[in-house]
């Protein structure tokens, strides 16, 4: 399909079992995410990729401990361990992921003062990743999203998605979630309420 592109969060070393910010199950995905790439015409990947000493990282803040809130310029932000430092294995994509056929890799949470979980903006929802001007050059009015984590940069991304005007679904058995203190069921009922489609084949 011409004008459709999947786009592929995150699956990266880090956040695979084993990785500094690991989703529980997060290379479980692979082969049903390379199933999807090899069905798609045009794969788009986003890979975190931060500099050592990122603001989001919990290490930055004297005394503060990953997972805990903060509030910075552009608002709250959760702090994280070091993770996807730019260049190092965490920020590889997992090697069993069929990447090669990605005709686009977007890098998010290059800047330093702020994070970015959506494949289209910054965390002040203001500063674009340029995906969404690629992808309509490209005539590509529909977006499958998949990857890690579901409840963060998956879901901040098909938020956006929707509000870009794109025909957007998340395939939840291509996903794994954090879930932070509910935050898996909170961000799917967002994405619905937001005309995100979701569909997870895993339990039709």
């Amino acid at each position: 399909m011409a004008d459709e592109a999947l786009v592929v969060i995150d699956l990266q070393n880090d956040f695979c079992p084993g990785g500094a910010l690991a989703v529980a199950g997060g290379d479980e995905i692979v082969p049903l995410v390379n199933d999807l790439i090899r069905r798609t015409e045009h794969v788009v990947l986003t890979q975190d990729w931060h500099p050592a000493g990122h603001s989001s990282f919990a290490s930055s803040h004297p005394g503060s401990q990953p997972f805990t809130m903060i509030d910075m310029p552009y608002g709250p932000q959760t702090l994280w361990p070091d993770h996807c430092i730019q260049g190092s294995l965490g920020s590889d994509f997992h090697s069993g992921l069929a990447w090669t056929k990605a005709e686009l890799v977007i890098r998010k949470g290059y800047r330093p003062a702020i994070d970015s979980y959506s494949a289209f903006f910054e965390n002040d929802h203001t500063t674009p990743t340029g995906l969404a001007g690629y992808l309509r050059e490209r005539g590509i009015d529909t977006v499958t999203l998949v990857g890690l984590a579901t409840d963060f940069c998956v879901a901040f991304s098909a938020l956006d998605a929707v509000k870009q005007g794109f025909k957007t679904t998340v395939r939840l058995d291509a996903c794994r979630g954090i879930d932070l203190n509910g935050s898996v069921e909170a961000m799917l009922k967002r994405m619905r309420e937001a005309g995100v489609t979701l569909e997870d084949q895993a339990s039709d």
